[in-house]
C-alpha cells in the first residue's frame, strides 16, 4: 500500500495513479479522525456512505451489512487486476459487473461451448455504444435469446461468487437508485448467495486437491462405469483419448466451471477418471496410420512451398477455416503446427461420439480435402519438375488411405 506524507503545510501530494481519475474536481471531507481520512466529491451521484480496506473473509460481513440494513447503492470493490460492482436494492443484489476479462459476458458464452472464438472476436470489434455485444449476438443468430439470458444470469453469479476468494483490496459504497434496466433478478436471496458462496469456497478447495489443475487431462482409467447420471457419462465420453484438458472439457460439453470441476472431483473419486499433465502421445489404430500418413505428406508439401511463398501458413490456416461442412466439423479448432502438420489429437476428440466407420471415412475424407487445397499451391507456387513427384505423393497417400478403410474407387 502506498505511504503518503503531509507536510508542513497541510498539503498532500497524491500518486499519479489516485488524482487523474479525480480530475479537477472539488472534493470534501466525508469523514477524518487522526487514524483516517475519507474524501469526497460533494456533487457527485451517489454519496460514498462507507469505504475500506478489503481483509480476508469480510466479503462475507459486507453483504451481510449491506442485507441487514436493506441498502440501496453500488458496491465497488477494487481488487488486483480489476474492478467489480454489486448493485443491491433494499438489501438485495440484483446485479454485479467486472472489469476482469474472464468474466466477459462473450466469455462466458465461449466458456460454455456457446460460440466459437474466432466468431466472438469478429462481433467485439461491431461493439459500440448503441450496439451491445449481446444485442449483435442475438440479431445475428448466434446464440438464442434464452441462451444469451442463461449466460447472463451465469456471468452475474459467478462474479458474485469468485469474490468470496478475495483476500485484499478496497472497497467503497455509494448509496443511488438502481435504475430498473441494470437489474437481473436472481434467484436466490442474498443470504442464500452468501452461504452458497462459502459453501463453493470450501468445496473448490476439496476438489482441486484431487483435480490438481483445470490445465491437466483427465484420462479415463479403463474402469467399468456403471450408474453414470447424463453429465457424468457426458464428460466420461469426451475424456476417452485424454487430449484436452479439464476446462476445454467443460466448455465442450456445456458445463459452469464450478458444475464442471463437482462432476469431475466425483469421477476421480470413482476411480473413473485420472489426471494427467500432459496428453497422451499416441494415436492408435487406423485412425493414427491415416493421420501419420497425411501429416508425413503435409510436412514434405510445407517445407517446399513455404521457401517460395512465406505466406503459406497462413494460407493453410484460412483454408481450414473456410472448409465446408462436414470437414469444418472434423476439424474445427486444429491448429496448423509450425512444420505444417495438423494437430492430430485434436482432430480425434473433434471426432468422438461417431460411430468407428463414420470416423474413419470422415477423417479420411477431410484431410483428403486438406491435401487437395495444397496441391493447387503446389501447381501455382513450384515449378512442374518440383511439383509433379509431390503431386504423384498425394495421390499415393489418397489411393493408400482409400485401400485402407475399404474405399478405393
Amino acid at each position: 500500500m502506498t505511504k503518503l506524507k503531509i507536510d508542513k503545510s497541510g498539503s498532500l501530494k497524491l500518486p499519479a495513479e489516485i488524482y487523474r481519475p479525480l480530475g479537477n474536481q472539488p472534493l470534501e471531507i466525508i469523514s477524518a479522525s487522526s487514524g483516517h481520512l475519507l474524501l469526497g466529491r460533494p456533487e457527485a451521484e451517489g454519496s460514498v456512505l462507507i469505504a475500506g480496506v478489503l481483509e480476508e473473509g469480510s466479503v462475507t460481513d459486507l453483504l451481510s451489512y449491506f442485507n441487514m440494513f436493506r441498502k440501496t447503492g453500488i458496491l465497488t470493490l477494487e481488487l488486483e487486476g480489476g474492478l467489480k460492482s454489486l448493485y443491491f436494492q433494499q438489501g438485495e443484489i440484483v446485479f454485479a459487473t467486472s472489469s476482469f476479462a474472464s468474466e466477459d459476458l462473450g466469455e462466458v458464452l465461449f466458456s460454455l461451448g456457446k460460440i466459437e472464438r474466432d466468431a466472438l472476436q469478429e462481433l467485439r470489434l461491431l461493439v459500440s455504444k448503441k450496439t451491445s455485444l449481446g444485442k449483435l449476438l442475438v440479431e445475428r443468430g448466434v446464440v438464442a435469446p434464452k441462451d444469451l439470458w442463461l449466460a447472463a444470469r451465469s456471468q452475474v453469479e459467478h462474479i458474485i461468487y469468485t469474490l468470496f476468494s478475495a483476500i485484499s483490496g478496497g472497497f467503497y459504497f455509494q448509496s443511488k437508485p438502481i435504475e430498473q434496466e441494470q437489474i437481473l433478478r436472481l434467484s436466490m436471496s442474498t443470504q442464500n448467495i452468501i452461504m452458497e458462496g462459502l459453501r463453493r469456497l470450501d468445496e473448490k478447495a476439496l476438489f482441486m486437491r484431487k483435480i490438481i489443475s483445470l490445465d491437466y487431462f483427465p484420462l479415463e482409467t479403463g474402469k467399468e462405469a456403471t450408474d453414470l447420471n447424463q453429465a457424468e457419462a457426458r464428460l466420461m465420453n469426451v475424456a476417452q483419448a485424454g487430449q484436452q484438458t479439464a476446462r476445454n472439457l467443460f466448455r465442450q460439453i456445456g458445463l459452469r466451471e464450478f458444475d464442471g470441476m463437482r462432476i469431475l472431483f466425483g469421477l476421480i473419486e470413482k476411480r473413473l477418471i485420472c489426471m494427467e499433465d500432459t496428453p497422451t502421445s499416441e494415436i492408435e489404430g487406423v485412425p493414427g496410420q491415416i493421420l501419420a500418413a497425411y501429416n508425413s505428406l503435409f510436412k514434405v508439401i510445407f517445407a517446399q512451398v513455404v521457401k517460395v511463398c512465406p505466406e503459406f501458413p497462413q494460407e493453410v490456416a484460412q483454408s481450414l477455416r473456410d472448409l465446408p461442412q462436414p470437414y469444418s466439423f472434423v476439424l474445427r479448432d486444429v491448429e496448423l503446427q509450425s512444420d505444417g502438420t495438423l494437430d492430430g489429437h485434436r482432430i480425434v476428440t473433434n471426432l468422438i461420439g461417431l460411430e468407428e466407420g463414420d470416423k474413419k471415412k470422415l477423417l479420411a475424407d477431410s484431410l483428403c480435402e486438406v491435401a487437395f487445397t495444397e496441391t493447387m499451391a503446389l501447381r501455382r507456387d513450384l515449378d512442374a519438375e518440383q511439383a509433379r513427384p509431390l503431386i504423384a505423393r498425394v495421390q499415393e497417400v489418397t489411393t493408400k488411405i482409400r485401400d485402407m478403410i475399404g474405399r478405393n474407387e
